[in-house]
């Protein structure tokens, strides 16, 4: 269980279940999904990242990365989501989330690991293919970003973002192909039973969930993965997948993107024409 000392001490004197999240972040609504499908009662802080509240030095203190999310239980506090869910499926065992058997859990942990690593091409495609017209940012605005959030590597992406009117190629390219490579891995995981580690729902589907959920935001062709669509219908019947992430987007948010998504493929730049889907 990694736990991090917090600069905000005032985090140890907290009862309970507490959640620092964005709407949209996919790391948050993992960690949402996990508290849904557990039926746990939590305290919920919403911290704005369209307003750049994740670079203020209060949230700062909270998560020393800058990021969401941020989770506390009683005064113990943890920042990777993939731990968050582990602690939780291990703190509140049921209904399980984990299949049983030492081996079943490493291959879990492997799905995890791989979902964690997957997280910086999502970051980029998103940005690229969704997020620009959800949050423009002028010079001066990556200027003052850039003063206030102590994470580097946060910093030098979103220069480079914001900076250009598209990221480069190749960048997108590698992206898109390893995200491809990644669905097809889940496509044939599920290709002869319900979810990826069985016929049980386990935190590894739940890791995956929120990418899969942001690609098909940005119209990625997920018809090439009959079983991963499969897969991602199941998902979407689930009542975690509803409180956990449909409830938390902003009202049309999905719609907007649509249109973000229909009227950039007007200037040929759509998801579906880079890397691997573009062959």
């Amino acid at each position: 269980m990694p736990v991090i000392e917090p600069e905000d001490t005032s985090l140890k004197d907290l009862k309970g279940l507490h959640l620092w999240h964005g709407d949209l972040s996919s790391c948050s609504q993992r960690v949402r999904i996990t508290l849904a499908e557990k039926d746990l009662n939590w305290e919920s802080h919403v911290i704005s990242i369209p307003k750049n509240e994740h670079a203020t030095p209060a949230y700062q203190a909270i998560n020393p990365k800058g990021l969401v999310p941020a989770f506390v239980h009683d005064g113990v506090t943890m920042i990777e989501s993939k731990d968050i869910i582990r602690y939780l499926d291990e703190t509140y065992p049921e209904p399980p989330l984990r299949p049983a058997g030492p081996e079943k859990d490493a291959e879990m942990q492997a799905w995890l690991d791989r979902a964690d690593k997957a997280q910086s091409d999502l970051k980029l495609l998103s940005h690229e293919f969704l997020f620009r017209g959800r949050k423009p940012m002028t010079a001066e605005d990556v200027e003052e970003f850039a003063a206030a959030h102590r994470n580097q590597v946060l910093v030098d992406f979103i220069r480079e973002w914001a900076g250009t009117g598209q990221l480069p190629k190749d960048k997108v390219d590698a992206a898109v192909n390893r995200t491809n490579a990644d669905f097809n891995r889940i496509n044939a995981a599920v290709g002869d039973q319900d979810w990826i580690l069985g016929d049980a729902i386990a935190l590894a589907d739940i890791a995956w969930m929120p990418n899969v959920h942001r690609m098909w935001l940005m119209d990625w062709p997920l018809d090439r993965y009959p079983n991963l669509l499969r897969w991602f219908e199941q998902v979407k019947a689930r009542p975690g997948y509803q409180k956990g992430l449909a409830d938390w987007e902003p009202d049309g948010a999905a719609e907007r993107f649509q249109a973000y998504v229909a009227e950039r493929d007007k200037s040929g730049i759509h998801v579906r024409n880079y890397g691997a889907l573009a062959a």
